[in-house]
């Protein structure tokens, strides 16, 4: 793109793992970034996404605050808040709230909690306008976690508006399909008959489990798995075999998907309580919009609640690539209309 459109826009979802950005119009990006490591490259990353798609406005929402490298919530916006100024133009980018609302550099930065963890509400206001009457609810599975948001008529009704409260609640459940630790979700596997202990050690992850039984693909550059080995089933079943401290030699390929069958039965219970206690009628004329790359996932929860309702999936809609980075294309859009 050689030059920018007077009104174009760029959103940015700066999470904790991942950035991610759309332009609204169908342009997507996203990349791996291990915020509590590498927080100061946060500048020359957004700025080299920048590159990449130029503009005259950029937007951005944030859950990469909470990383345990900031003292608190109101440090990390303020270094994201500042981190964008510099790299995009303090004058050119705004901020979205939990509120639905847009600030400016000074009015998030006095405002931290009203920008902290926002991307979940722009994301139910696009599933939203997908689904615009009676009830609804947006599941969206990511890497690190799920949100579930009630919707009404189209519009966003959550119990909680920020982290502790739809944690609380079960809006939010700490839980996706990469980054969840093994002995989060199991403190025992099956092994050949018996049923092992798992080591309090962060030797495999959910990605692992999901790689194994094939719903996530393999990535021999992927360096984000818990050993910084790459992304692929060998290397899964080695993890695998470590959680139970096992041999890796002598654990199967047999072995291995029998503990990742396992893990996925208990990441499937995890949210389907969840749902269970915020949905007390399920009803077949009920929407439930999916989201993200765990959307066989969500469809095992809802088999599993015995519930058929109206399913949308954002990846049909959009593709996988722009459902992967759903909450800043919602942004973007946002911004077009608002801005």
């Amino acid at each position: 793109m050689s030059s920018t459109s007077i009104n174009s826009w760029l959103a940015f979802d700066i999470g904790g793992a991942n950035i991610k950005a759309a332009d609204g119009r169908g342009w997507s990006y996203s990349e791996p970034f291990a915020m509590w490591q590498e927080w100061k490259r946060l500048p020359d990353v957004l700025a080299h996404i920048k590159s990449l798609r130029p503009s005259s406005h950029y937007a951005v929402t944030m859950t990469g605050e909470i990383a345990d490298c900031f003292s608190g919530r109101s440090e990390g916006v303020k270094h994201i808040v500042g981190s964008c100024s510099a790299a995009l133009g303090k004058r050119d980018v705004v901020f979205y709230c939990v509120d639905g609302s847009l600030l400016g550099e000074t009015e998030a930065t006095h405002q931290p909690l009203q920008v902290a963890a926002s991307n979940w509400h722009a994301l139910a206001r696009l599933a939203g306008s997908i689904v615009s009457s009676g009830r609804s609810w947006l599941i969206d599975i990511g890497s690190t976690t799920t949100d579930i948001v009630p919707l009404a008529c189209g519009q966003p009704v959550p119990q909680g508006t920020n982290d502790w409260d739809r944690l609380l609640c079960g809006e939010l459940v700490y839980t996706g399909m990469e980054r969840t630790p093994v002995p989060a979700l199991r403190q025992s596997l099956p092994h050949r008959g018996h049923s092992r202990p798992v080591a309090c050690e962060c030797f495999a992850t959910s990605h692992d489990a999901w790689l194994l039984l094939g719903v996530l693909p393999e990535d021999t550059q992927s360096s984000t798995t818990a050993d910084h080995k790459p992304a692929t089933r060998d290397a899964a079943r080695v993890r695998m075999a470590r959680s139970m401290l096992l041999e890796p030699a002598s654990f199967t390929f047999a072995d291995a998907i029998e503990a990742a069958a396992a893990i996925a039965d208990s990441q499937t219970r995890l949210i389907q309580n969840a749902m269970g206690s915020m949905i007390q009628n399920p009803l077949p004329e009920d929407h439930v919009v999916l989201s993200g790359q765990g959307e066989m996932l969500a469809r095992r929860v809802l088999d599993h609640m015995n519930w058929n309702p109206q399913i949308v999936s954002l990846k049909d809609i959009m593709g996988a690539d722009l459902s992967r980075v759903a909450p800043a294309h919602a942004v973007a859009k946002i911004a077009q209309q608002i801005l």
